[in-house]
């Protein structure tokens, strides 16, 4: 399996650890000519050709990296620059049940929704957006109303899947249902007694009391109606960071009713998003808590556990010598693997890769992703750093649409399409994957803060909901060929993924201009 050709910038205890081209690889069918040299003066290197690199983030397009066979590592002396800095803020410290600065406790929220009043919930992972959620058991028309008033006036109400299947109310795209980037939305609904045209707050007050109670059949209701419910995924916040989830392990948290009712909250001027400030301003005109959404996963965090270890063995691999945890999740029974490497003592500052199973290029060596390497060049960084972990996620396949929807995206991809739009043409997400097992898996192996081995901004999300702090970004660039070139350009553009910056101008020259049979070759860096 080819190896990386580049070397990136890793924070390690505020030295980088650093790759040098002491290695022979073949290209063209024609042997790689490098001269041993050193970055920095540690170790049994040389201390010719110290310099030093600052990464940036984003760079240009690019043509093709060398392939290689083996790699040696150096250190350098690096700090963190203040763009890694600030992209990768998470807090880990102190009590996970202490609320975010500026909003109100989780056991404030679960009062109010016991004495049948509203919360509003906040997910500030991406866009701003806040809903108001109460507990479906305690509807009214007059909180149907509130929610009209203010809200984008879809009034949803969320649901278990157990009884989703008892009033036989199917999903409206049963083809999205793995997609945890968006809401699943059954069939509409309202109910047949007491209802009119089933559009008035009372009538919908009263379709989602009939949705809530335990003792409702299908045939009391009517299809499609005013009320949209929702199916909630099983393990809620720790599974899927959305408002359908929150809302219902809120309800289910005071004890109540596991059936909630959510609306988003617009601008009541020009009808958008509702902005934070304005979200406050609410929550504070009408004595209205306001959650986070990862508090509330830290708050289930501390008291819940979705995966259990279910063996250890020792792994010697080609690398080196590792352990190997299995775990298996809880929700759906699906076991994962952590690759672990030394003692990871107190947790601080390890070196973490986590990786989406790819079997095409993990396994086969396909050349239309970067997958493979990126595994083989963490597994190589790991044990030359001699502390780490990998956490390998099962189920993940083609940003997890599946194994065969992901060779039917390359069928697309071969048409013209990019990896993005081929995902999207199929029906999915662009990226549809969950890390919250991941986090588990980490905490549970002690890990607290850790050095991110990743060029993937999404692998960020909720971290700190599990009380994980990233304290550094390691690029993992790889040979890029002309068949996954396309892919990972769109990676970059659509997906924001981080690959480097031409940094040639700091490179030694047998770096940038390599010798193949004595004929100069140019390095191109994304």
């Amino acid at each position: 399996m080819d190896c990386i050709a580049f070397f990136p910038q890793i924070f390690f205890n505020s030295r980088a650890l650093y790759c040098s081209p002491n290695f022979a690889g073949i290209r063209r069918n024609k042997p790689l000519k490098y001269s041993c040299w050193a970055l920095g003066s540690s170790g049994d290197f040389s201390d010719e050709g110290l310099f030093k690199i600052e990464e940036k983030l984003n760079g240009s397009s690019f043509e093709a990296f060398i392939d290689s066979s083996s790699a040696s590592f150096g250190t350098l002396d690096a700090e963190i620059t203040p763009e890694i800095a600030d992209f990768f803020v998470s807090d880990a410290e102190g009590d996970p049940d202490c609320p975010s600065a500026g909003y109100s406790s989780i056991e404030q929220a679960l009062a109010a929704l016991r004495q049948g009043k509203f919360v509003i919930v906040v997910d500030e992972n991406e866009d701003v957006e806040g809903n108001l959620v109460m507990a479906a058991s305690y509807v009214s028309s007059k909180a149907v109303a509130f929610m009209i008033k203010h809200g984008s006036g879809i009034v949803s109400v969320g649901m278990k899947e157990e009884d989703l299947e008892r009033l036989n109310l199917p999903l409206m795209s049963p083809e999205k249902e793995d997609d945890s980037s968006a809401p699943s939305f059954t069939i509409t609904v309202d109910a047949k007694v007491g209802t009119s045209t089933g559009v008035s707050a009372s009538d919908r007050a009263k379709t989602v009391l009939a949705l809530s109670s335990p003792n409702s059949r299908p045939e009391d209701f009517n299809k499609p109606g005013h009320v949209f419910p929702l199916k909630y995924r099983n393990g809620g916040v720790l599974r899927r960071c959305g408002h359908t989830e929150a809302s219902v392990d809120l309800v289910m948290l005071a004890g109540l009713q596991a059936v909630s009712v959510l609306s988003a909250i617009v601008d009541k001027e020009d009808g958008s998003m509702a902005s934070m400030l304005n979200l406050r301003k609410m929550a504070l005109d009408h004595s209205i808590p306001i959650i986070s959404i990862t508090d509330l996963i830290r708050y289930r965090r501390k008291r819940e556990k979705l995966v259990e270890r279910t063996a250890i063995s020792r792994l010697p691999t080609k690398w080196g010598l590792f352990q190997a945890y299995c775990y298996r999740s809880k929700l759906d029974g699906m076991e994962h693997i952590a690759i672990v490497k030394g003692d990871i003592g107190n947790g601080q500052d390890v070196l973490v890769r986590v990786h989406s199973e790819c079997l095409t290029g993990d396994i086969f060596g396909s050349r239309r992703c970067d997958c493979g390497n990126q595994l083989d060049l963490a597994m190589q960084l790991i044990e030359k750093a001699g502390r780490g972990v990998i956490v390998y996620l099962r189920g993940h396949e083609g940003r997890g649409i599946g194994l065969g929807h992901k060779l039917q995206a390359y069928n697309l991809q071969d048409k013209g399409h990019d990896t993005v739009e081929a995902n999207l043409e199929l029906g999915f997400a662009a990226d549809a994957r969950d890390y919250g097992i991941g986090a588990q898996i980490l905490r549970d192996i002690g890990i607290r803060t850790i050095r991110l081995m990743t060029n993937n901004p999404a692998k960020f999300t909720g971290l700190k909901g599990y009380g994980l702090a990233v304290v550094g970004r390691v690029p993992v660039l790889t040979p890029i060929t002309e068949e996954n070139k396309r892919y990972l350009e769109a990676k970059r553009i659509k997906m924001g993924h981080i690959y480097g910056s031409d940094l040639q101008g700091s490179l030694p020259e047998p770096l940038i201009k390599p010798s193949i049979d004595d004929k100069p070759e140019q390095w191109h860096l994304i």
